[in-house]
């Protein structure tokens, strides 16, 4: 058991290396490629480059990485509930300054009036992935590579609704109009109901059953709705949560990050303000997802940025970006508006 601790947390140290060594040694490579194109294939220029970018990974991965990995991992003076600080090192390690190799790139070849290379695919397809992958880890690390997870629903079944009347009665037994009150009651089923919890005791989760209203209520019958080999349809996984919830969870960044690399975006000034509210953006990982602070980081740091900036781009290029996504931003920025000010307002009134 312990054998295999020691295997995963090997894995994902060293998934985490890589990606912290990867994007900076490639981006920096095409960097020095760039500035020897720039000056006519000078081969010092190309070298001295590619030794800076092997020095940097190299200082930083020894005298910034391996101590915080030390600290978080077996001092554990670092380690919080509330932000990870493994991956707040890796964005001011690699995602900051690969963002800044990118604009480095775009403002050397406009100040030299060539168009060599608009870094494309490596923005997306190679930090940001890379960014991906340490999230994923950290989002993975308390559950078990092998076997099930601790939170696996393995009975989840469709309900059958079955409507039951019910009769209230009456506290005062001579009061006749109670009773017809009571039987008016029973007569005109009400069929809302108030769902409340039963824990489970072979599954280990906590399951929905409707409670009783004073008219009728809907009771679940449960039975269980594809027995035998069609089973494992059923079955629902964490892990497999965490790898969805990860990759939604970057989804608008990357397209932000994608944006920055259209040709018209990547030669103008506005690959600047594109960059830094995509690194901006990604400081929300620095939270635990779900927590306390996730829901105004996420309003404040991107769907607001991101709002204006994709409408004025919109404006000034035309459709260099699906209209969803500033309607996206769009809503979720009026749904936290309304969560957080007009529902405190009207609480003590009810509109609808």
């Amino acid at each position: 058991m312990a054998s295999a601790k020691k295997l995963k947390l090997a894995v994902y140290e060293l998934l985490q290396f890589a990606a912290l060594a990867v994007p900076a040694l490639v981006l920096s490579e095409r960097f020095a490629r760039l500035l020897s194109n720039v000056r006519g294939r000078d081969d010092t220029t190309y070298w001295l480059v590619v030794a800076s970018s092997v020095a940097y990974v190299t200082s930083c991965a020894l005298l910034v990485w391996l101590p915080l990995k030390y600290y978080v991992l077996r001092g554990r003076r670092l380690r919080t509930t509330r932000w990870r600080p493994t991956v707040l090192a890796y964005l001011l390690l690699c995602t900051l300054p690969c963002f800044s190799i990118v604009i480095a790139s775009s403002q050397v070849q406009v100040n030299a009036g060539m168009r060599l290379d608009h870094f494309a695919e490596l923005p997306v397809s190679l930090v940001m992935f890379s960014l991906i992958c340490v999230d994923l880890v950290e989002r993975l690390r308390p559950f078990r590579l092998l076997g099930q997870s601790d939170n696996v629903d393995l009975t989840f079944e469709l309900p059958a609704l079955v409507q039951i009347h019910l009769e209230t009665v009456s506290s005062n037994s001579n009061d006749g109009q109670n009773d017809a009150t009571s039987n008016h009651q029973s007569e005109s089923p009400n069929k809302s109901y108030a769902p409340h919890w039963r824990s489970d005791r072979h599954v280990g989760r906590s399951t929905p059953i409707p409670s009783r209203s004073s008219g009728a209520a809907y009771l679940y019958s449960s039975s269980r709705a594809f027995p035998g080999c069609l089973g494992f349809l059923m079955k629902n996984d964490a892990r497999l949560e965490a790898f969805v919830d990860c990759f939604l969870f970057w989804l608008d960044t990357v397209e932000m990050v994608r944006m920055a690399g259209e040709p018209t975006t990547f030669y103008s000034a506005w690959v600047y303000p594109v960059f830094i509210l995509a690194f901006l953006s990604s400081l929300r990982a620095t939270l635990i997802p779900h927590g306390p602070f996730s829901c105004i980081a996420g309003v404040a740091l991107q769907d607001l940025p991101f709002l204006v900036t994709r409408v004025t781009l919109l404006a000034i290029f035309g459709l260099i970006t699906p209209v969803l996504f500033p309607l996206k931003n769009a809503l979720v920025s009026l749904a936290f508006f309304y969560v957080t000010c007009v529902t405190k307002i009207f609480k003590r009134h009810s509109m609808f």
